[in-house]
């Protein structure tokens, strides 16, 4: 027999809404929220551990609900009025399922490498479409793990869950500070390619076959001081046009994907 809650004064209810809203709570509870079939899938084959389901009234006999309920034996499931799912859901077009979820460690420690790994650094990147997009690429590109250096965002903020389609749960993720990811990649010998302007070489003449971390900067800053100096090479993209600089998900692709092509994109 499911729980149903009617009310949008719920404790349950609000405690949703502060796991959408509030990167403390989320922090608190050591968990997050995950709205959407696609994503909630994704986030299984991720082996993240989903212990509640709320379900909007009338979809508990849907047959994809059915079964996502059935692999989810030992997670609660509640149903919701319509008035109170959409006073919790984030965004329409889900599918009318909302589970909580258990967060994964993100410690450099926790990332499993293998011998010639490839890596997508990204520097203290702040737009949650921007993190999600650069999610998006190191999934498409099958990186071996993504790094955050210097985060300021919450990894589990619903706009870089949504921004990323889920990626978020489909790639190998650690957050760490700058000087830690750098001591990180010099212990395993990985060698760094930094995004930065100044003493570059294009980056198409660059060989990315060996270990290899891709590092990129926000648009505004660019890298810091730490990464000019622990740099194998500081790699630049050329540009034809007025403006020096491109979105850094759009130069992570670029620079991931060559990265790719020269390993006959295994």
């Amino acid at each position: 027999m499911h729980k149903h809650i009617s009310s949008a004064q719920n404790p349950a209810v609000k405690r949703l809404l502060l796991l959408q809203e509030k990167s403390r709570t989320r922090k608190k509870e050591d968990g997050f929220i995950i709205e959407g079939l696609r994503e909630i899938g994704l986030a299984i084959s991720g082996n993240y551990m989903i212990t509640e389901l709320y379900i909007k009234e009338g979809f508990t006999e849907d047959a994809s609900v059915v079964a996502l309920i059935h692999s989810l034996q030992n997670a609660s499931v509640t149903t919701l009025s319509d008035e109170v799912y959409s006073k919790v859901a984030y965004r329409d077009g889900t599918e009318s399922v909302i589970a909580f979820a258990k967060a994964k460690k993100t410690t450099l420690e926790s990332l499993q490498l293998p011998k010639n790994p490839l890596l997508l650094i990204a520097e203290a990147p702040e737009k949650p479409g921007n993190i999600g997009a650069i999610l998006r690429t190191a999934d498409a590109a099958a990186v071996d793990a993504v790094i955050i250096a210097n985060p300021k965002t919450d990894l589990y903020n619903p706009n870089i869950i949504r921004s990323s389609v889920g990626c978020v749960f489909t790639n190998q993720i650690a957050l760490a500070p700058t000087e830690e990811v750098i001591l990180f990649l010099q212990d395993r010998k990985i060698q760094i390619f930094s995004a930065i302007l100044q003493e570059a070489e294009p980056y198409h003449i660059q060989d990315y076959t060996q270990a290899t971390a891709i590092v990129v900067g926000t648009e505004a800053t660019g890298l810091t001081t730490p990464w000019r100096a622990a740099s194998t090479q500081n790699i630049k993209i050329p540009m034809s046009g007025i403006i020096d600089s491109m979105n850094v998900s759009v130069a992570a692709g670029i620079l991931t994907f060559e990265a790719k092509r020269q390993r006959n994109f295994n």
